[in-house]
C-alpha cells in the first residue's frame, strides 16, 4: 500500500488522513496469468492500482484478440467509460503474467470522495490520467518490447507480426 500512497501523493495533496477515509475502498487482489479482471459485457466498477506485473485490455474479434492498451507498475487499469457511466465494457482486461493490483471499489470510492474533497480531487487526477495516457510505447515502457509477446505488442500496433519482426531486425541491424 505505501506504493500506492507515494502515487497518490504524486498526483496531487493528500494528507494521512484522507488515506485513513480512503482505506475502505481498497482492496489487494492477486490474478494468475490470463486471468480476467474485466470481461466484455460487464460493468466496470473497479480501478485497478498495479502492484506489481502488468495486464492488457483488448478486444475479442472473430477469435483474434485485437490489444488496445498495456498497464505496467505504478498505473491505473480500468474501462474509464464503463467505470464512470455504468455501461457494460466492450472490451477484456486479462493479467499478461502474475499479477498484483489494489482495487478502488467505485461504490466506496465515491462515498469517500462525499466525505473528502482530497479523494474527490483523487479521482479527477486518476481520470485525467488515464484518458492522457500517452501511446508511445518504446519511449513510455521501453521494458514492454522484452516483456510482451511479439504477437500481443503486433496486434496493439495494429500490424502484422510478420513486419513488426522485420522492423525489429533492421533497427538491430541498422
Amino acid at each position: 500500500m505505501n506504493l500506492l500512497l507515494q502515487f497518490i501523493r504524486s498526483l496531487t495533496e493528500f494528507s494521512d488522513e484522507s488515506w485513513k477515509i480512503l482505506q475502505p475502498a481498497l482492496t489487494v487482489k492477486t490474478y494468475k496469468k490470463n486471468e480476467l479482471l474485466l470481461q466484455e459485457g460487464q460493468v466496470c466498477n473497479s480501478l485497478f492500482y498495479i502492484e506489481k506485473g502488468y495486464c492488457r485490455s483488448f478486444y475479442d474479434i472473430n477469435g483474434t484478440d485485437k490489444n488496445t492498451e498495456f498497464f505496467f507498475e505504478n498505473e491505473i487499469a480500468t474501462n474509464v467509460e464503463s467505470f464512470g457511466n455504468g455501461q457494460v465494457s466492450a472490451y477484456n482486461i486479462i493479467a499478461c503474467e502474475p499479477l498484483t493490483v489494489i482495487i478502488f471499489d467505485k461504490a466506496k470510492l465515491f462515498q469517500a470522495a462525499q466525505e473528502c474533497r482530497e479523494i474527490e480531487n483523487l479521482g479527477r487526477h486518476c481520470v485525467r490520467l488515464i484518458a492522457t495516457k500517452q501511446e508511445n510505447i518504446e519511449q513510455k515502457y521501453p521494458e514492454m518490447t522484452q516483456r510482451i509477446s511479439l504477437s500481443q505488442l503486433a496486434s496493439f500496433l495494429g500490424v502484422a507480426r510478420e513486419t513488426l519482426s522485420r522492423i525489429r531486425k533492421r533497427r538491430i541491424s541498422g
